[in-house]
């Protein structure tokens, strides 16, 4: 496997960049247009959602207490604008080694930076590509996305009780990127089936965007084990 090049990346530059093509996007598509990849959720559940997870973010990067949103109704570009903003401003006051409530526990607020950048990233994907628009990110931030889902999220899910451990690890490769991870690997143990991949590819499929059919991906070894890795809740 390579070495983590999640430090190498500016995410604040990233997610600035994310957050303005999502706020872009938002009048380029119709409200009402179905996201089939997050359940009954319209276009205007997952712009509401994000802003929402923004501005829940920057209070947990400042240790301080949320102040509720409210309900709604909402106006969509401008909701999202302001949380966009409140995120963004926050991180860039508290640096990124400022103390700060983490999903891990206390840590430091470029968790923050990286987390909401991935999240922004998958939600910019699904708006784009629900309102049928082209979307295209750099391989080195999709892998940082696939590093993030192995090194974070799915330990994180098993340590909560919320996905019973692999029988054996998943090898994941991305092609385009240069870099492979272990999914799944509690001991030293030889992987079940290997997916290869562009990064993106391989980052939709963990976050269950995309399957192991796409012609993108290239499976050898234990199909079966695959499909159930993919059946677990891998991320929240």
């Amino acid at each position: 496997m390579t070495t983590d090049l999640g430090d190498a990346l500016d995410h604040l530059t990233i997610l600035g960049g994310l957050q303005d093509e999502f706020l872009a996007t938002i009048p380029a598509v119709d409200p009402t247009t179905p996201v089939p990849w997050c359940g009954r959720w319209r276009v205007r559940d997952l712009v509401v959602h994000l802003s929402r997870i923004h501005h829940w973010a920057a209070a947990e990067a400042r240790r301080s207490r949320e102040t509720p949103l409210g309900r709604g109704p909402f106006v969509l570009d401008e909701l999202y604008e302001s949380c966009a903003a409140e995120l963004r401003d926050t991180l860039t006051a508290l640096g990124p080694d400022a103390p700060s409530r983490t999903l891990l526990g206390t840590g430091t607020a470029a968790f923050w930076r990286r987390r909401q950048t991935h999240e922004t990233l998958v939600h910019l994907w699904d708006l784009r590509t629900a309102g049928g628009l082209e979307f295209g990110a750099p391989s080195s931030t999709w892998a940082d996305t696939v590093d993030e889902v192995v090194t974070v999220m799915q330990p994180r899910q098993e340590r909560m009780g919320r996905m019973e451990p692999l029988t054996a690890p998943i090898s994941l490769v991305a092609e385009d990127a240069g870099r492979g991870w272990l999914l799944g690997a509690r001991t030293v143990a030889e992987p079940s089936v290997t997916v290869t991949g562009p990064a993106e590819v391989l980052a939709l499929l963990l976050w269950g965007r995309a399957t192991a059919t796409d012609p993108r991906l290239t499976v050898d070894g234990d199909a079966a084990a695959l499909d159930d890795a993919l059946s677990r809740r891998l991320t929240p």
